[in-house]
């Protein structure tokens, strides 16, 4: 989730050689001065990444320690000075690190025009700094300048592979102009289907926390195996959408049993919840109503501490049957 108050840097070469710090030998950059040019709020930026662990191997990102961590501030007049360890309204914890190819991985991750346009700036700029590292009085040695050299040709090309996966991201989102779609855990997906498989997932339960449903949230549920629990808790704020006539016939026609509680007004926005006090257990945070799926661009996100959430979730299951 991008912070609309944030200020975001205009890139230049001398403010990203501010942000370049050199720690066990490599070139690396803070996640809070990334997030800071991304446009993020640190925790939210350090939750991308998160979700796609599986992309940073230890050599695209680590965890600094406190000694590391205080030559950084030794060596900086900048924003570092902010999150000095222990300070009242600083970090708790010590900051991660991109090396180059975690900083290249990283704009795979981060979607959206703003992070295009700054992954295009900093990929243009890393591009011009080695020209500068080479020039400068550093002195180098014959091994160094050959894996310096090998190293430029393997970001060339890698260089060369982003831009290209830039220009197919655009097109595709120029495509295809009358099919609806939403952003699946920052996935471009069609709508339906985002939720067809979502509930294809499910192998005990489905609970839907929805105030406005109608045929389609119905409809959704066709992929679902008929021997679920299907549980929909909603105060059914669009009124004449939905009767009992369709739930009877939706039953009929598919074999998969829904009951419907009152939310009671308990949640604001809408979840999806899959196999609830399972291991397999799933939640979902959903930006709009699946009746109104692929209507505008929405995102549906998995939510990742479910802990936070059960207690809530097991406060509504007993409530009272919602009679349409």
């Amino acid at each position: 989730m991008k912070i609309d108050a944030l200020i975001v840097p205009e890139l230049n070469e001398e403010l990203i050689e501010s942000k370049i710090y050199t720690i066990r030998g490599q070139k690396v950059m803070l996640d809070f001065e990334l997030a800071e040019i991304y446009g993020y709020e640190t925790k939210r930026f350090n939750e991308q990444v998160k979700n796609n662990i599986e992309r940073f191997d230890d050599d695209f990102r680590f965890r600094i320690t406190k000694e590391e961590y205080e030559v950084i501030l030794r060596s900086k007049k900048s924003t570092a000075q902010n999150w000095v360890m222990g300070n009242k309204g600083g970090r708790t914890s010590l900051p991660y690190v991109f090396t180059e190819q975690g900083v290249y991985m990283l704009m795979t991750v981060l979607r959206g025009e703003l992070a295009t346009k700054q992954s295009k700036s900093l990929i243009r700029m890393f591009k011009n700094m080695k020209d500068y590292i080479i020039e400068s009085n550093d002195l180098i040695t014959q091994n160094n300048y050959l894996n310096l050299f090998r190293l430029i040709n393997e970001n060339t090309n890698k260089i060369q592979t982003l831009e290209e996966r830039f220009e197919n991201v655009i097109k595709d989102f120029s495509k295809d102009i009358n099919k609806h779609y939403l952003i699946l855990n920052g996935e471009r997906i069609e709508a339906d289907i985002a939720y067809q498989e979502i509930y294809k997932s499910a192998q005990k339960s489905i609970y839907i926390i929805d105030d406005y449903i109608d045929i389609k949230t119905l409809q959704l549920l066709k992929s679902a195996s008929n021997n679920l629990e299907v549980v929909i808790f909603s105060d059914n704020k669009a009124k004449n959408k939905l009767n009992s006539s369709f739930i009877d016939d939706f039953i009929k026609d598919t074999g998969v049993s829904i009951t419907l509680r009152k939310n009671n007004n308990r949640f604001h926005d809408r979840y999806i919840i899959i196999d609830f006090n399972k291991l397999t257990e799933k939640i979902y945070h959903c930006g709009a109503s699946s009746k109104d799926a692929g209507k505008r661009i929405t995102t549906i996100t998995k939510i990742e501490e479910n802990i936070i959430y059960n207690k809530l979730i097991n406060e509504i299951i007993n409530n009272e049957k919602l009679v349409l």
